[in-house]
């Protein structure tokens, strides 16, 4: 019984690897030890990680007719809602009793020292709000049009790009570097800022995934078979600290804000960036 089903096993899995042949010689089949084998062609296209930096708005956008409108009505309906804070309080307060000192219901040597107190602390709140002034919206660089400062346009996001030899042409782009063997692709970006400014500048990189793609091939003159293009993929980052080095750097990077965008992008590349950029 024992031989008898041993037989009936070896039978079975012969039958079993001739329907494997049978399978592999048909035109449509794959093997999947093939498809898991590793190739030994060079891929034509190179992986570029991409570092969308932005600066942050430092003040806020200013209000429209609209929104002042709302901004007072609430204001209004919190006042009217409102709870009497302590200085208040006091003021009420010492304003009895200036009234009973007036009626000469009673006479205090020390109320008469403190009465006008309330009145000496708003005197000197008012004096300190009077030497207070504002920082200016508009900076110097806003007024020289200056792209390679990063202190204009203080309400709005704003986005480095540098510019980079491609061929025999100087394009503009965001900052980028290539791929290397046993780096992540956010790897590649975190590089990229590192070698920015020699490690002046510290952002926070919002996630792990690339943010966005794009596609290019090279110029003719330096395109080949194996040399075919470059796949960039984005990874969006906010400003902490530091700022290009003006050192070597003038005209070489602009700080631009989305509108400003279009006067160094090419359209395609342009278009893709601009999925990716949100104004909050």
């Amino acid at each position: 019984m024992a031989a008898t089903g041993g037989r009936a096993l070896f039978e079975v899995a012969r039958r079993w690897r001739r329907v494997e042949r049978l399978r592999a010689c048909r035109p449509g089949f794959r093997s999947l030890t093939l498809a898991s084998a590793p190739s030994g062609r060079a891929s034509p296209w190179h992986l570029l990680g991409a570092l969308c930096l932005q600066r942050p708005p430092l003040v806020s956008k200013p209000l429209t007719p609209l929104q002042e409108e709302m901004a007072a009505l609430l204001q209004q309906i919190e006042i009217e809602r409102s709870l009497y804070s302590d200085h208040e309080l006091r003021a009420l307060d010492e304003a009895q009793r200036l009234a009973k000192r007036k009626a000469d219901l009673y006479d205090d040597e020390e109320d008469e020292k403190n009465i006008l107190m309330v009145q000496d602390l708003e005197d000197m709140w008012e004096q300190k709000f009077l030497q207070f002034k504002p920082g200016a919206r508009i900076t110097d660089a806003d007024k020289k049009n200056d792209r390679t400062s990063l202190h204009r346009k203080l309400d709005s996001n704003l986005v480095l790009l540098v510019k980079e030899k491609l061929g025999d042409q100087d394009v503009w782009m965001l900052p980028q570097a290539e791929w290397q063997p046993g780096e992540t692709l956010r790897g590649t970006a975190e590089r990229t800022l590192a070698t920015l400014s020699e490690n002046n500048m510290e952002a926070k990189f919002l996630g792990n995934a690339p943010c966005g793609h794009y596609k290019f091939k090279f110029p003719q003159a330096i395109r080949t078979e194996s040399n075919l293009g470059a796949k960039i993929f984005f990874f969006k980052a906010l400003l902490l600290t530091g700022d290009f080095s003006q050192a070597g750097q003038k005209g070489h990077h602009v700080w631009v804000s989305k509108e400003e965008l279009g006067d160094y992008l090419k359209p395609k590349y342009l278009a893709q960036v601009r999925r990716f950029l949100l104004d909050l």
